[in-house]
């Protein structure tokens, strides 16, 4: 069997205090590790990036904005206490959400919240083990979210943010996300001044980031794995400016993951190829997994951060860049001590 179809052949040792628990004082002085195929690492600093880019460039920005979708209410009548974490918004107020303790809610149960000024009910118990619940309350579910609830974070942060702003790009604008974009975190609103000024262009999409995007590959053999279903928006706006940047020649450069599995999912579904045509707006959800094999239709670079072991992730950024040459980068990473996963430090992928 080809290596790298096997989960086994994604695992790499991570000392635990590389593992970043807050996000670098300032954005854009957390580290960069360039990636260029054919020549050696560079180890820069964020705010170098405007250097590797060029006024024919695109970078392509996933504004989702992380909710705080962590809920703590009491079971009516018993009172006891329930965990709510909101996945997604179905339609009007009806969310899908992860329940804990799950054994303790049934369909039809009540949950309130807030003595009772914000309430809902368990309407349906998906086989995923997932609740589908209707909310009521006056006005809007977001502002009651923003009230009530605890912004989250992914289970290896040990410590509570300080600042949660911090868990948010600073274009982050489409609320939705139960977890935030990281490649985008290293952006300042100045840097981002700094590349239009330079004539680089930045096209925004959005991408909702649910929690399977935490969840590992299970399976022996990747392609066995079944891929979490995330929903997008790529607008008119943004299919204009990544199809002219494709047509002149131009790299375009996704920020992060979920920027790129939008543009390769549109790509597919559109039948693009060699900007033939250019790329039409889409909405829609994508379960598109990108594992090394897969032929890149749109992207021509990436920023991302380091990634878990055994995550769909690091497969994805290893079919752009080779995975023996990527764990080979994370191991020159570990060695210069970077700092991984959502508040560590990027890299810049230059295939």
């Amino acid at each position: 069997m080809d290596r790298d179809l096997l989960t086994s052949s994604y695992a790499y040792e991570l000392p635990p205090e590389l593992i970043a628990n807050s996000p670098a004082i300032v954005r854009d002085r957390s580290r960069l590790l360039v990636m260029q195929s054919g020549m050696p690492l560079e180890h820069r600093l964020f705010a170098d990036l405007p250097s590797y880019l060029s006024s024919s460039d695109c970078l392509v920005l996933n504004d989702t904005r992380v909710i705080p979708a962590r809920l703590i209410g009491r079971r009516d009548p018993t009172g006891a206490r329930i965990e709510f974490l909101l996945l997604r918004c179905i339609e009007g107020n009806r969310w899908r959400t992860l329940v804990k303790p799950a054994r303790r809610t049934r369909k039809g149960d009540r949950v309130i919240f807030s003595e009772g000024e914000f309430e809902c009910l368990i309407l349906d118990i998906d086989p995923d083990g997932t609740r589908i619940v209707e909310f009521f309350c006056e006005g809007d579910v977001f502002m009651w979210l923003e009230r009530l609830g605890e912004m989250p974070t992914p289970p290896y942060i040990k410590e509570k943010l300080k600042e949660p702003e911090r868990y948010q790009t600073v274009y982050a604008r489409e609320c939705g996300s139960a977890a935030a974009p990281t490649a985008g975190l290293h952006f300042t609103e100045e840097l981002l001044h700094k590349l239009v000024s330079d004539g680089v262009k930045i096209a925004r999409l959005t991408l909702h980031v649910g929690l399977g995007t935490f969840r590992p590959v299970k399976e022996d053999v990747i392609t066995e794995h079944t891929m979490h279903e995330e929903w997008y928006v790529f607008g008119e706006e943004a299919a204009r400016i990544v199809s002219e940047t494709k047509a002149a020649g131009g790299r375009v450069i996704a920020v992060g993951t979920t920027s790129c599995r939008v543009l390769e999912s549109v790509a597919l579904v559109q039948h693009y190829k060699n900007n033939d045509i250019p790329l039409r707006a889409m909405t829609g959800e994508t379960d598109l997994f990108i594992y090394p094999g897969f032929k890149f239709k749109v992207i021509d670079a990436m920023i991302t951060n380091f990634h878990l072991p055994g995550s769909t992730l690091l497969m994805l950024v290893s079919a752009l860049m080779g995975r023996e040459a990527m764990l080979d980068a994370y191991r020159v990473a570990i060695e210069d001590k970077y700092r991984f996963f959502s508040f560590g430090d990027a890299m810049l992928l230059l295939p």
